[in-house]
């Protein structure tokens, strides 16, 4: 005769159960985290809180998903693509000119009050959560414009909610290094930044083939949904980093936010390595600005959608080819990983620029500047991870926060006067443009190699 087991016991197998499971679960996420991290140095943890390191493992997974879906999300919202598109298709096509410098320089510019808000709280992945929430709000305004709204009555809704979008990925930025810092050892920074671009990069792909292979001509109501598909992945990934195991970190500097702003302008008079920092990270912009215009080239020769296609594949195929290559290298000298992107980022410029000035810009039967490009990215990639690998392993408590905060701010306005520069020169010749981005990446990569090694203190 079979005894039947009481609600009680009922009730404790199934937390055994549980437990059993969430058990396995643990060790298998020590396991994967053992084989990508090649855990076998015991002082990998000496430079983040004791209590942190058992739960190491845990949070860079948590981190890395939030950072893939988030990247997944930026290719839905892109400004280059799917905004540009969008701003023409409803009838605003003058505002297209707005979409990049508010989406870049909108989260960068109020860091530096951002950052004196969020060094006053002990754990700060809060705010990354709330900036996720607030770039899905966002996108999904963009979408409800879109739908309900027209001409530039929809064009100016989507500029505003774009303001809104960039200042809240102002919060992330800010608080993701802070997180990162505090809860991912020193040495495996960089390979948690180069996987998540690898991963990411590599879904991008998939996603572009499958959402606009032989579509033709897509109709609002897809771009619409590809708005709205976008905005569920920032709330996914807001709820994971919000399953983050931070501990309380520095508190110090908990004053009026517009005068911790300003006293940590400071910063760029009186520490000298941080200042060399953001001269280089400057210089190294010509990563960024150059590739718009190698698009403008190629479509002198062939204006088709394919073309658009081939470019966004080579984005996203450049960063999943590449990415993890350079968080590894990142991990034994970030002051490499720069040095060799920007040199890489200005042979490639100068190269196409001097060609499209003496041979013109029918070369390469259309293939030179998808290939050009795709070059250009991969470089880009190294300098973006590279540099950011640099800032969290240069500084550690609140200065990596007011690091970030400084950084950033600065970035955004002398990005918003060096793209008013490019757009002038690109009046007289777009080959030109990319020469002096050549030359200006020169400069980076001699300014990067003046820089002091910071990985290995």
């Amino acid at each position: 005769m079979s005894q039947q087991q009481t609600p009680l016991q009922k009730n404790t197998t199934s937390q055994e159960s549980t437990q059993a499971t969430a058990g396995v679960l643990e060790r298998s996420v020590d396991r994967l985290y053992s084989l990508i991290a090649n855990e076998e140095d015991a002082r990998v943890c000496r430079d983040i809180p004791a209590e942190a390191c058992h739960v190491v493992p845990r949070n860079f997974f948590l981190i890395l998903a939030a950072n893939v879906l988030t990247k997944l999300g930026d290719l839905l919202i892109s400004p280059k693509t799917v905004l540009a598109w969008l701003m023409s298709a409803i009838g605003a096509p003058a505002l297209v000119a707005w979409l990049v410098p508010i989406r870049e320089s909108g989260s960068m510019v109020p860091q530096m009050m951002i950052a004196a808000w969020v060094r006053r709280k002990p754990v700060r992945k809060w705010f990354w959560t709330i900036g996720s929430f607030g770039q899905a709000v966002s996108v999904a305004a963009m979408a409800a414009c879109v739908w309900f709204l027209e001409g530039y009555t929809a064009g100016g809704g989507i500029i505003a909610a774009l303001i809104v979008f960039s200042l809240s990925r102002g919060f992330c930025s800010v608080a993701m290094k802070d997180v990162q810092g505090k809860c991912i050892p020193k040495t495996r920074r960089g390979r948690l930044s180069g996987l998540a671009a690898t991963i990411g990069g590599t879904a991008t792909v998939i996603l572009t083939v499958l959402l606009f292979w032989e579509r033709g001509n897509p109709t609002l109501a897809f771009y619409s949904l590809l708005l709205l598909l976008a905005a569920v992945l920032w709330i996914i990934a807001g709820l994971l980093f919000a399953g983050v195991e931070e501990h309380d970190g520095e508190t110090g500097g908990g004053g009026n936010a517009l005068t911790e702003a300003f006293h940590s302008l400071s910063l760029l008079r009186d520490d000298a390595p941080f200042r060399n920092f953001v001269i280089t990270r400057a210089l190294l912009l010509c990563s960024a600005l150059a590739s718009p215009y190698f698009v403008v080239l190629a479509q002198k020769e062939s204006d088709t959608g394919l073309m658009l296609g081939v470019f966004l594949l080579a984005s996203s195929l450049a960063s999943s080819v590449s990415a993890s290559f350079w968080g590894w290298m990142a991990d034994s000298s970030s002051r490499r990983v720069m040095i060799r992107g920007a040199a890489i980022a200005s042979a490639v410029s100068l190269s196409v620029g001097l060609t499209a000035m003496f041979a013109g810009t029918g070369v390469g039967n259309g293939w030179f500047y998808p290939l050009a490009f795709f070059v250009l990215s991969i470089a880009h990639a190294g300098v973006r991870l590279g540099r950011k690998t640099y800032l969290v392993d240069m500084a550690g408590g609140n200065k990596r926060t007011d690091y970030t905060a400084v950084s950033n701010t600065v970035i955004g306005f002398l990005l918003l006067a060096t793209g008013g520069l490019t757009a002038l020169l690109s009046l007289i010749s777009n080959a030109a443009v990319i020469v002096v981005l050549g030359l200006m990446g020169l400069a980076g990569t001699f300014s990067a190699i003046r820089l002091k090694e910071v990985t290995d203190d």
